[in-house]
């Protein structure tokens, strides 16, 4: 039998363990709140659309015969304009210690460099990569999809990046999305 001092210890390490948990619980609650609240990461969704791409490239093969050459050289082009906003985008995330965790509050709104050209950089960078990869690999699939992926996300991401930035930086996201467009 249990003594009535080791069930009281049990009793109040439940209670920390139950309090801690609870604590936990409201931060995640109000960093979803305070974030755009997008779940399933931008990059995760390129590749998930991209394998799918290859799965029905099985299932119902595309070819274009005589075109691998002009295929793989658009490919590399298209990852060459892929660099142009991503690299730029990256960088300025990261020396502005800003999250790229799309569950995370944003710590700062970036409206100069690359992003004075365009909103979503880092998106437009990774739809030109999945692109200029399909290309190169000739996942014809993928390029096929491409708009169904480009709706997804701007619905999914974008939209609900927009709405938090919004909340966010009030008038000061208003300003720079009257001056800057969403891709280009």
């Amino acid at each position: 039998m249990l003594s009535s001092i080791a069930l009281k210890h049990i009793t109040k390490s439940f209670a920390g363990v139950k309090k801690k948990v609870m604590e936990n619980t409201v931060a995640i609650k109000k960093t979803i709140k305070d974030s755009p609240g997008v779940l399933i990461p931008p990059p995760i969704i390129y590749v998930l659309f991209y394998f799918g791409g290859l799965k029905l490239n099985k299932l119902l093969p595309v070819k274009l015969s005589g075109w691998h050459g002009e295929s793989k050289l658009f490919g590399i082009l298209l990852i060459g304009l892929c660099l142009i906003f991503l690299l730029p985008s990256l960088w300025k995330f990261f020396r502005t210690r800003n999250t790229l965790i799309t569950i995370k509050p944003a710590s700062s709104l970036q409206t100069n460099g690359i992003y004075a050209w365009s909103r979503n950089p880092m998106y437009l960078g990774l739809l030109l990569l999945y692109a200029g990869i399909a290309f190169i690999n000739q996942n014809y699939w993928a390029v096929l999809i491409l708009p169904l992926v480009t709706l997804i996300i701007r619905e999914y991401v974008i939209l609900r990046e927009e709405k938090y930035l919004t909340r966010a930086f009030s008038d000061e996201y208003l300003n720079y999305k009257v001056k800057v467009r969403r891709w280009l």
